[in-house]
């Protein structure tokens, strides 16, 4: 990797480590916060489907933000928003605010995440092939993983540990304040680099227009289409399966106010995360094709789903926690290599957002549905429910794969800027 890649993979994981970093002070006692705030399972679980659904909604706009306005000015906002509604949420569980309130904050928190969502990734991938590298991207993303992983498991980590020793509250105002640190950095640091934005267009021909590539580029072209049609069984899971898990384990651990479970939860999955991405490499490059990969780690993240189902001791239930995220985190790099490969540098945000949309649509119905059967049936029988959802994902790669793309071989990036 040449000074000028070498320089862009530094502010992209610059990047991923501060927004994983403030994002994770929640993750492991978000369900907690929300439960604690007067939410039954199905009203929490419900208020993360509106967080989803705002997702859904806001991706096509927010796409246009990112090739019209640029990856930098939509990074730039997605900051703020995450910043402000996140405060909003701490005023929620004050209150004790009615769900109805939580809905319209999730959904808005939601907006500010579809900024992120395809601007970052996009923006890497063609300024890194400005800078001359053409190496596949399994390595760069494998890094981001890894740096990922890091940041989730000092924030997880601490999260709980400052929910335990003062409120639920607080981990949500240190959140607040890394993103503002964060908004300073990626103004400093991050410029468009190997893309010029397109304001020709006004609002609405632009979403018109983004709508369109999204459907040209992304469902109509085949072994795409089929990988975007898995999403939403695998993210909506996975969205279900990483919340629920903290009430899970409080209940088998027998004390619902030890919030430092919760994050130890968390960490799990991070330290999960970082070794996924550190062999994703290296699991590339034993198979011929990145699709054999991800559906063997389907496959196996749904059995472990149905197996974690069916346990009822603490250690055996977070050594199968860790084992799930490790499986997911290691197929994460290689679709994102793969897909990234199918498309073309002009579509490349518009594409990554619609995938990002049809994973967040999966979690509009999984968790809900998911959090319906843990209040009527358990959180066991929620997690092996989940499991059998998981699987629906397997036919579509199996679609994916039929279809030979070239970039299910690849092994170095074949797109070029148009």
């Amino acid at each position: 990797m040449n000074p000028a890649a070498r320089k862009i993979q530094r502010i992209y994981l610059t990047l991923m480590l501060g927004n994983t970093f403030a994002a994770s002070f929640i993750w492991g006692i978000n369900t907690l916060f929300l439960l604690d705030a007067g939410l039954s399972n199905l009203e929490a679980f419900a208020a993360n489907a509106f967080f989803t659904a705002g997702m859904v909604l806001f991706e096509i706009p927010t796409g246009v933000v990112a090739d019209g306005w640029g990856r930098r000015t939509s990074y730039l906002l997605g900051t703020a928003t995450l910043a402000g509604t996140t405060y909003l949420y701490y005023l929620l569980w004050q209150w004790k605010a009615p769900f109805w309130s939580w809905a319209v904050v999730s959904v808005l928190l939601g907006l500010g995440f579809t900024f992120f969502s395809g601007a970052v990734e996009a923006w890497l991938v063609d300024a890194l092939f400005v800078a001359g590298y053409h190496t596949g991207m399994e390595a760069v993303f494998g890094r981001g993983q890894m740096v990922a992983g890091f940041a989730m498991l000092v924030g997880s980590t601490a999260g709980g540990a400052i929910a335990q020793a003062t409120s639920l509250g607080v981990p949500f105002l240190v959140r607040v304040g890394v993103l503002v640190a964060m908004f300073a950095v990626a103004f400093l640091l991050m410029h468009d680099v190997g893309f010029t934005p397109d304001r020709s267009s006004r609002p609405l021909q632009a979403i018109r227009a983004v709508l369109s590539a999204s459907i040209d580029d992304g469902l109509k072209n085949p072994p795409v289409r089929y990988i975007m049609l898995a999403a939403p069984f695998s993210a909506g899971v996975g969205f279900y399966v990483f919340y629920a898990l903290q009430p899970y384990l409080l209940e088998l651990v027998g004390d619902p106010h030890a919030y430092s479970v919760a994050g130890l939860a968390a960490a799990f999955v991070a330290g999960s995360q970082m070794v996924g991405g550190w062999v994703a490499p290296s699991v590339r490059r034993m198979v011929r094709k990145r699709t054999s990969v991800l559906i063997i780690s389907s496959s196996l993240g749904a059995l472990i789903l149905v197996g974690l189902g069916f346990t009822r001791v603490f250690w055996v239930a977070l050594s199968l926690l860790a084992l799930w995220a490790l499986v997911s985190a290691t197929g994460t790099p290689i679709r994102q290599a793969y897909l990234n490969d199918m498309i073309a540098s002009k579509q490349r945000a518009t594409v990554l957002s619609f995938d990002s949309l049809m994973g967040s649509s999966g979690g509009i119905v999984v968790q809900p549905l998911a959090g319906r059967a843990a209040d009527i049936y358990g959180y066991a029988f929620s997690l092996a429910f989940s499991g059998v959802i998981e699987l629906f994902a397997v036919p579509f790669l199996l679609a994916s794969r039929r279809r030979r793309s070239q970039a299910d071989r690849a092994t170095a990036t074949t797109d070029t800027p148009v």
